[in-house]
């Protein structure tokens, strides 16, 4: 009996029965693969939005002639899910999210098929309309309802990380809740140096109460959690965050140099409920699973750490976002379930490939988010590699740990989990009827 919705297995097999008739169909037809036809839709929706002239990817791969040079290139990064950016194991877990971007394994098959028939143009008539583009980065949330920009933070070419605050004023003229939230840096010189960004909604006057040194300071109200490559966080329709007009903003920052004097800009970009529309839960968000030991990665090893976090409520978990630095390579979300009796109950979640550069949040879709039951252990499992044939290490030969101020060097291990709690009667009417559309779908194969 799955916690998450009981289709994925039922899709994982309906994807091997099919897939020898496609990869046939398609070497078949590779000859007839043209970038014109068969490409271009795929990069215009998957890889543009940052392969294009401005943006932050190194080329551009909008025409033929920007495209063409890099094609084994292209082939590589795809078919071993490097680009587009996703690093969920595809053979672990839950598969439907709200913000997928990767490829479909066909996709990656025509793109594989066309590099390796030659990567011919095609007729140029066959391309669709080029998109327009807007003059910024795309809101992965849609056009936002209000967008915040914090003053500029000088980063100095050289220097130690910096870590502070910065303040803005909330131009709201009534609470809102909040149904989708990003944090971005602005242009590509702010990507380089902001590693993190923290966003909250504070006290007016918090700003001067600490400058005062005022042990009193309200508790501030935490929004979202920006990291380098971070997508957007998108909240089920039924649930939302409050943001109350009268306060400020805050965003706690932790920038590193790059070799060059760079002026940090932060945004913060939000889509709301409508007007007068108080959503069924609140939908909360922090960093969890914590490893319970010191991080020690010895040189020339490959460390496991685990971290664990109690549910006191029955919830649904709704974002998994993992979270390491450079050493980072795998990060597993699983859950323990509450039994009187051994071996207790999990469900393998969701494992991911790590990529420091990504720091992808992934929002579950609504019909298999995790619902749990109070008790529930969420177990967050994570692998670092020292060793000298990992890829991102600096420095095989010295020691690696937490350190003492999470500078950029340091490692971690937690992720960042979004959820909203359910009373346990939801929870027992949400579980029986997600076991009945299971039921009702192996009935349905059963019978085909």
């Amino acid at each position: 009996m799955t916690r998450y919705g009981g289709l994925g297995w039922v899709a994982l097999i309906a994807a091997f029965v099919l897939m020898p008739g496609v990869s046939r169909a398609q070497t078949s037809a590779s000859t007839e693969l043209t970038f014109a036809k068969d490409i271009v839709p795929i990069l215009q929706r998957s890889c543009q939005v940052c392969h294009r002239q401005g943006e932050m990817a190194p080329m551009s791969l909008v025409t033929y002639q920007e495209v063409r040079p890099w094609a084994r290139a292209i082939k590589n990064k795809v078919v071993n899910r490097q680009m587009p950016p996703w690093h969920i194991d595809k053979n672990i877990g839950i598969q439907k999210f709200k913000n997928d971007t990767s490829l479909s394994d066909e996709e990656i098959s025509l793109v594989a098929s066309w590099v390796d028939n030659g990567a011919p143009r095609g007729n140029p008539a066959d391309a669709p309309p080029p998109v327009k583009w807007p003059n910024s980065s795309v809101w992965q949330i849609g056009e936002p309802d209000l967008v915040v920009q914090f003053p500029a933070h000088l980063v100095p070419a050289e220097g130690p990380d910096l870590f502070g605050d910065l303040y803005t004023e909330l131009d709201l003229d009534e609470d809102r809740y909040i149904k989708a939230i990003q944090t971005r840096p602005v242009d590509n010189a702010s990507r380089r140096v902001v590693h993190h960004a923290l966003s909250y909604a504070v006290d007016p006057d918090e700003q001067e109460m600490r400058e005062a040194g005022d042990p009193d300071i309200p508790a501030a109200q935490f929004l979202v959690e920006y990291a380098s490559g971070k997508m957007s966080e998108i909240y089920p329709e039924n649930a939302g965050l409050l943001l109350e007009a009268w306060r400020k903003l805050r965003v706690n920052y932790h920038l590193h140099s790059v070799g060059e004097d760079v002026d940090a800009k932060i945004e913060l970009g939000m889509v709301f409920h409508p007007k007068g529309h108080v959503p069924e839960h609140i939908r909360w968000s922090k960093q969890l699973g914590q490893h319970v030991t010191d991080l020690d990665i010895p040189p020339g090893k490959i460390v496991r750490t685990d971290g664990y976090v109690y549910f006191h409520k029955s919830a649904r978990i709704t974002a998994f976002q993992p979270h390491m630095h450079a050493l980072g390579t795998y990060q597993c979300l699983e859950l323990i379930y509450p039994t009187k009796g051994t071996p207790a109950r999990t469900d393998l979640v969701s494992c991911t490939h790590w990529d420091y550069n990504w720091h992808m949040v992934y929002n579950y879709a609504d019909d298999v988010a995790p619902i749990i039951p109070a008790g529930t252990v969420a177990h967050v499992i994570s692998w670092h590699d020292n060793t000298e044939a990992f890829r991102n290490n600096p420095d095989s030969k010295n020691w690696t740990g937490g350190g003492g101020g999470g500078r950029t060097i340091d490692e971690m291990a937690f992720a960042w989990l979004g959820w909203y709690d359910m009373t346990n009667e939801e929870y027992e009417k949400e579980l029986a009827e997600r076991d009945a559309l299971q039921e009702a779908v192996v009935v349905t194969n059963q019978q085909q």
